[in-house]
């Protein structure tokens, strides 16, 4: 069977679409995905030094959770810019700001791989589940390395591998065989496609940053029931009706059923618990020589 062409336009007006169509329920979410994310933000945020008075862009930003933990970092003497290709979803991130009183959050719709910013403008960029969603890395990574100052740091968060995040690998295979989906090519997007050992770094190295780590997160996803993981999963995870949308409806509900079935077997006493990996990537723009 020949192999689809892969079409990154098509793929990132895609991506716009699913989350412009995912914004609601992944801003409803947000306490558990705060649970499940908070430890690697917060690494994320360690590993991009992100302090008192800095400037910060958040590059994918969506909801802008970990956008607002930047924010409440640097301060009022800092400033925090919050972009992503989807607009509707950009927009919970500005309410948010507002709500909490952190005027000194701006948002702006751009895509990831061409960044409309000042060169050199700030001190740390970040980006929370993200780097995933680039067809073309390289252009994305140049881009975000253009607007750090040199000697400013890069920082991301990503899934690790496919074995190590059931709760959500599971899941796409399942859609994935019965939508008959060939699997992705290497350097195509997708949710483990900077897990695998050494991947990220090397990703890092060719956009030219150095002092490149690596630091591995234990992200179990915990809620109360696997029925529950599967309610959220269908309505907030963009992706995975992405990967539907080509199925009829009897064929679709057989496999959030098959995916409800098999999320069951980590119910247990304390509930639902997915195991899941998380990496948070990290590198600096070269400082200034002489």
């Amino acid at each position: 069977m020949t192999q689809p062409t892969f079409d990154p336009e098509a793929y990132k007006a895609t991506t716009r679409a699913q989350w412009d169509e995912a914004a609601e329920a992944w801003q409803r979410w947000g306490p558990t995905l705060e649970r499940w994310l908070g430890p690697a933000t917060e690494a994320m945020l360690d590993a991009a030094g992100v302090g008192p008075g800095a400037r910060v862009l958040d590059v994918a930003a969506g909801a802008g959770w970990q956008t607002l933990a930047a924010a409440r970092r640097v301060g009022p003497n800092g400033h925090v810019l919050a972009t992503d290709i989807s607009a509707e979803i950009l927009a919970r991130a500005e309410r948010g700001a507002h709500d909490a009183g952190l005027s000194w959050v701006s948002v702006r719709t751009l895509d990831g791989e061409a960044l409309d910013v000042e060169p050199a403008a700030y001190d740390a960029v970040i980006s929370r589940v993200g780097f995933i969603y680039f067809p073309d890395q390289a252009a994305a990574f140049a881009s975000m390395r253009r607007a750090l100052r040199p000697g400013g740091r890069l920082a991301g968060v990503v899934y690790s591998t496919p074995e190590a995040n059931p709760f959500f690998a599971v899941p796409a295979a399942i859609i994935r065989r019965r939508a008959a989906l060939p699997a992705p090519l290497p350097g195509q997007p997708g949710p483990f496609s900077l897990g695998a050992p050494g991947v990220a770094e090397q990703v890092f190295l060719r956009a030219g940053f150095v002092d490149v780590t690596v630091q591995t997160i234990a992200a179990p996803l915990r809620m109360a029931s696997a029925a529950e993981c599967l309610r959220f999963e269908q309505e907030s995870f963009g992706a995975l009706h992405a990967m539907l949308a080509g199925v009829d409806d009897a064929e679709r509900e057989a496999a959030w059923a098959e995916i409800g079935e098999r999320l069951a077997d980590y119910d247990g006493p304390e509930g639902f618990v997915g195991p899941g990996e998380l990496l948070v990537v990290a590198g600096q723009r070269p400082p200034p020589t002489g």
